[in-house]
């Protein structure tokens, strides 16, 4: 039978959240004016905390706002490849290298599942190791540019086990056929947790913690 082992990433895999930092990380080197919006950027978090906009609309004022309403591939291409270096060197928990080191070994296929952007994922997946990834996906111009506009769902909560049963259902993958382990920190990924065969709450908040003891799921601590 084969197996998957998917993986969250902001704090399952990561010691932090990757999404602002990368935005600020692009603003740096290919327009450092736009930290000047940064205080734009935080009325819009406090407008999702008080449920004017979704998570996805946050997202995507954010990344216009730092990252502007279009970039280049060629423009992003060597700002995501630094970042994904330095996420790689400085915020990668030990214990997750050492989990997927071991998901490698027993012959899993290796799956990156996460809220964030693909425009930035990849790079980082390729640098640990992971076989595919599932993430947020941009909206691509006629231009070829990267737009400020996600395609599709935000790849979080409910819409995350959409997006990993469309991946399975486009690799040919079918769910009687696979065993599935699943590891987040996160209570948001409790569909994903319910589904899976093998779920483990991985350095879970105290939200999750519970949960995962209310449901009999299996907690591990990578940090």
């Amino acid at each position: 039978m084969t197996e998957l082992a998917i993986y969250d990433m902001d704090r399952t895999v990561t010691r932090t959240g990757t999404y602002t930092p990368f935005l600020i990380h692009a603003a740096l080197r290919l327009a450092p004016w736009r930290l000047a919006l940064l205080p734009l950027a935080l009325l819009a978090m406090l407008a999702y905390a008080a449920r004017l906009i979704t998570r996805g609309r946050l997202k995507e004022i954010n990344q216009h706002l730092l990252l502007g309403p279009h970039v280049a591939p060629g423009e992003l291409a060597p700002v995501t490849a630094s970042f994904a270096e330095k996420v790689a060197a400085t915020n990668i928990l030990p214990g997750a290298l050492r989990q997927i080191a071991a998901d490698r070994a027993a012959g899993r296929r290796l799956v990156l599942a996460t809220a964030s952007y693909r425009l930035y994922v990849e790079a980082i997946a390729a640098r640990l190791g992971f076989d595919d990834v599932i993430a947020t996906n941009s909206i691509i111009g006629l231009d070829s540019r990267v737009t400020a506009k996600i395609d599709g769902e935000n790849c979080y909560g409910p819409a995350k086990l959409r997006m990993i049963q469309a991946w399975m259902a486009s690799h040919g993958i079918a769910r009687g056929d696979v065993r599935i382990r699943f590891y987040s920190d996160h209570q948001s990924d409790a569909p994903v947790m319910a589904w899976a065969d093998d779920p483990f709450a991985a350095n879970p908040n105290p939200r999750m913690r519970r949960l995962a003891a209310t449901r009999g799921w299996g907690i591990v601590d990578w940090r």
